[in-house]
């Protein structure tokens, strides 16, 4: 589930620490793109392997929520990585079930 949070216009690119950390089995991830393009948001496992793509599309200026579900997943560390323009900025998140 993704949505643009209204009237906010970020001044510059920026992925938040997901919430809650460690999380089970969904949390929310935050991001804010100052200028529109291309967005990727992307879910790796620890071998750098692709397990989810949240977000893959043309989006306009603004902050974004995406509640990512990982029921599918097992436990462990995962990292989220969000790539627009140039920007790149990778987090970790922990998953407990």
């Amino acid at each position: 589930v993704t949505y643009q949070e209204e009237g906010v216009v970020p001044g510059s690119y920026e992925l938040s620490q997901n919430y809650p950390n460690p999380f089970n089995p969904s949390t929310t991830i935050r991001y804010s793109i100052p200028v529109a393009g291309t967005v990727k948001l992307r879910v790796f496992n620890v071998l750098g392997q692709v397990v989810e793509t949240l977000v893959d599309q043309h989006q306009n200026s603004g902050s974004y929520v995406v509640v990512f579900n990982a029921s599918r997943l097992s436990s462990g560390v995962y990292f989220y990585q969000l790539e627009a323009d140039q920007y790149r900025s990778v987090r970790k998140m922990l998953l407990m079930k």
